[in-house]
């Protein structure tokens, strides 16, 4: 069973990972144990306190258009409760902060403690109460008309008011308990708070010895009380102005829906809402997201955006200060010491075989090839092991390869070198003379040692991934043809007919001239190993999705033997390097890489004394069509 490094070193953070959660763990429960008893004394009072301070900025919301100038409440509320206060957009950004102002800047809870957002405040409420209604939970018609009044112009008359509408409503108020003193009927009038004035008449009567006394506020005063104004309690024009569009909006919400309607009245005078068609009837979702979205929508050019709520410090306490402080590095290095012993343990099995590489890796600089590594295991280290070795024993091959490679290029260069250098000296010294002859003889090495160079630099190309190829739709019958033509008269000088057997057009896009390099090679191959009297064929056939291209003999053969390894570099079945057979034995190794540059293969099938047969197999259109 092949155990995977990955997964142990998973398995042992997870363990160190628990090991740490459970002590964490401990640690939290016994310290919030400890501090819960007190902090439950204080959160009763605590939650008082939070409930004004949401009030007040709920009230702040309600009469600003924006929180610009909220900083000072917040500095207020926070010096009157002693508790952090912080208003903050809903995207984060901060607004105003008690802590900041006073040059601190700790970090905010992770949670709100609650979302201030005048615009839809009610709305809320009023879908609760309007899901209760149709579950029979709550009686409709004035349980619903309660929900309706939370918007901020219906819950007070004085909502909105400006500064001159206020000193009418004083004028208004003095005005009324006048009237009720001339009739004899004590009454004051108080100008205090954001109500606006209130009149306060006492009723006469008493109650285990106390007077009873009435504040006249919205629909408190008989219908023909005299002395009381409508104009006191009337609504402000900026309240009456947020109910109209407020009513217009949902009107034309419902009208669109086609949803039955009616408009009721309420007190202060003026102001409207809508309201079911049939009032014993709990509002329509329709009706419900109309009248909602349409009393956002009023409000919003007239209060302050929705804001977020932080109270208190990020965390109620805080388990590394005090007596907990002990325990918590106690248990820190207790866990540290464990994680510690059990990595360096799993470590050094780790790094032993990695060393081992390493190790190997710096010989193998050095030079020495054969060095390898001991593999055991199976898991990724183990595969690392057998892909070093894997590497290494392919380096070792390549280098041998090339130590042969040097040594077949440097005879191959030889050869005609001293040969052209030989004549050329017998010439200066008058033993040969300079004839057409012996030029010619210097031309045909001349002409051996461009070959090989040129060979030598297809071969490079290949080797670098260079060899380029231009693609172009060729007739390859018509291609096999040629390159019979152009090898017919050395197969006539060595006494072989050379003929081509082709069935008509063969198209396919190739690079003709690698195409005919490549036939060509296998051509004069089998030329040069075919005795007088043989024969030579040239074949295009189609086969699947491209053409074969075959060059068969009927030559001495090659053996089974050499068969793998005739398209390497310099590897030659006739070792004689007789200046009638011996080639330089590039041939075959460029004639591979030119097939598949082409995308093709190249095979071949021989017996001894019978012959040979090549087969190029050339797909019709290897290349993509924009490059045909």
């Amino acid at each position: 069973m092949r155990r995977s490094v990955l997964l142990r070193f998973l398995g042992l953070s997870l363990a160190v990972a628990l090991g740490a959660v459970i002590a964490t763990a401990v640690i939290a429960t016994y310290s919030t144990s400890e501090k819960l008893q007190g902090e439950i004394a204080e959160n009763a009072s605590q939650l008082q306190t939070d409930g004004e301070i949401y009030s007040r900025l709920n009230e702040y919301a309600g009469e600003h258009p924006t929180w610009s100038g909220v900083d000072k409440v917040v500095k207020q509320l926070a010096d009157e409760t002693g508790r952090r206060i912080a208003v903050t957009d809903p995207d984060g950004t901060v607004i105003a902060d008690s802590a900041r102002l006073l040059g601190a800047g700790p970090e905010l809870p992770s949670m709100p403690a609650a979302t201030i957002d005048v615009r839809n405040e009610g709305n809320a409420l009023f879908t609760k109460a309007s899901a209760a209604m149709a579950t029979n939970r709550m009686p409709p018609g004035k349980a619903e008309a309660r929900v309706m009044m939370s918007a901020p112009y219906l819950m007070s008359p004085s909502w909105g008011l400006t500064d001159q509408e206020r000193r009418e409503r004083d004028r208004l108020a003095d005005q009324a308990v006048a009237c009720y003193q001339s009739k004899g009927t004590t009454a004051t009038v108080s100008k205090g708070g954001g109500e606006g004035p209130q009149v306060i008449v006492e009723s006469g009567g008493t109650v285990d010895g106390m007077s009873v006394t009435q504040v006249m506020k919205v629909g408190t005063a008989p219908v023909d009380d005299e002395c009381m104004p409508a104009e006191l309690n009337a609504p402000s024009a900026k309240a009456l102005m947020i109910n109209q569009d407020e009513v217009r909006r949902a009107v034309s919400c419902l009208k669109a829906a086609g949803e039955p309607f009616s408009l009721s009245s309420y007190k202060p005078a003026g102001l409207q809402t809508v309201v079911p068609a049939n009032t014993d009837q709990p509002f329509s979702q329709t009706m419900i997201e109309c009248t909602s979205k349409a009393r956002s929508d009023a409000l919003t050019p007239y209060v302050a955006p929705e804001a977020r709520l932080y109270l208190g410090a990020k965390n109620a306490f805080n388990v590394f200060s005090g007596e907990g402080l002990l325990r918590t590095a106690a248990t820190a290095l207790g866990v540290l010491l464990v994680a510690a012993l059990v990595m360096v343990f799993a470590g050094r099995r780790l790094v032993r075989p990695i060393l081992a590489l390493t190790g190997a890796a710096q010989r193998m600089t050095n030079g020495d090839h054969a060095t390898r590594v001991p593999v055991t295991g199976k898991d990724e280290v183990a595969r690392l092991g057998h892909a070093f070795n894997a590497m290494a024993e392919s380096i070792q091959h390549h280098d041998h390869q090339r130590k042969a490679m040097v040594s077949d290029v440097a005879h191959e260069l030889r050869t005609p070198l001293a040969n052209i250098k030989g004549y050329l000296v017998a010439s200066e010294d008058g033993v040969v003379a300079l004839d057409q002859a012996l030029v010619s003889s210097l031309l045909e090495e001349a002409g051996l040692l461009e070959r090989l160079v040129v060979d030598l630099q297809d071969l490079a190309l290949a080797d670098a991934g260079k060899l380029r190829v231009h693609p172009e739709l060729r007739d390859l019958s018509e291609l096999a043809q040629q390159v019979v033509s152009a090898h017919r008269p050395a197969a006539e000088a060595a006494e072989v007919t050379l003929i081509a057997e082709v069935n008509g057009p063969a198209p396919a896009v190739v690079d003709n001239a690698r195409v005919r390099q490549a036939l060509g090679n296998l051509v004069s191959n089998a030329i040069r190993f075919t005795p007088s009297g043989g024969k030579v064929v040239v074949g295009v056939r189609r086969a699947g999705d491209g053409y074969n291209l075959t060059v068969v003999d009927n030559g001495t053969g090659i053996a089974t033997e050499h068969l793998p390894h005739l398209f390497d570099r310099f590897y030659r079945a006739e070792h004689s390097r007789s200046r009638t057979t011996g080639g330089s034995g590039l041939g075959l190794a460029i004639t591979k890489h030119l097939v598949e540059a082409h995308q093709g293969t190249i095979a071949v099938t021989s017996k001894p004394s019978q012959g040979s047969t090549f087969t190029i197999h050339l797909p019709s259109r290897p290349f993509p069509p924009d490059k045909a």
